[in-house]
């Protein structure tokens, strides 16, 4: 484990994550990330996936899960599991997922809605991340979708 990964908790609160998430990915490729995008269920990941598809009819997002074949060679990978076939750097967390292997990554964005249940979630995993020693940001939407840090969850 390495803790000199990043995470950033990303609180959606104006946005839901299928209109949200394609922004961030959209920059991370900006970057030439590589990304695993981690889902709790074969039933989001099929949605996520279709959502990445044909979020703006005037753009396209490179994505794929195992189901597509040459799953090395995808920028973003989707997941229910914990294979990171695409060497990804940047892992994303969606819908209270989690990951014993954080430190394999250099950064890693846990995005959690709105509702209490999920920021009580969120709020016991930067309990025990910060426990354990890694460096958090948190940030939260603003009322135009935008991203502005605070000061914790």
């Amino acid at each position: 484990m390495s803790l000199a990964t990043e995470i950033a908790f990303y609180h959606l609160t104006k946005w839901p994550l299928e209109r949200a998430l394609p922004k961030l990915l959209e920059r991370a490729l900006a970057q030439n990330l590589k990304v695993v995008v981690r889902v709790p269920d074969t039933s989001r990941l099929t949605a996520l996936n279709q959502t990445l598809w044909t979020y703006d009819p005037g753009s396209f997002l490179p994505h794929g899960d195992a189901g597509d074949g040459n799953s090395k060679h995808q920028p973003v990978y989707l997941t229910t599991g914990s294979e990171v076939p695409n060497e990804a750097t940047l892992l994303i967390l969606t819908d209270g997922t989690d990951s014993d292997d954080i430190g394999r990554f250099t950064r890693c964005f846990d995005i959690f809605e709105g509702d209490e249940r999920s920021v009580v979630n969120a709020e016991k995993r930067w309990a025990l991340r910060s426990a354990a020693g890694y460096s958090q940001t948190y940030w939260q939407q603003a009322v135009d979708g935008r991203w502005e840090k605070m000061s914790k969850v």
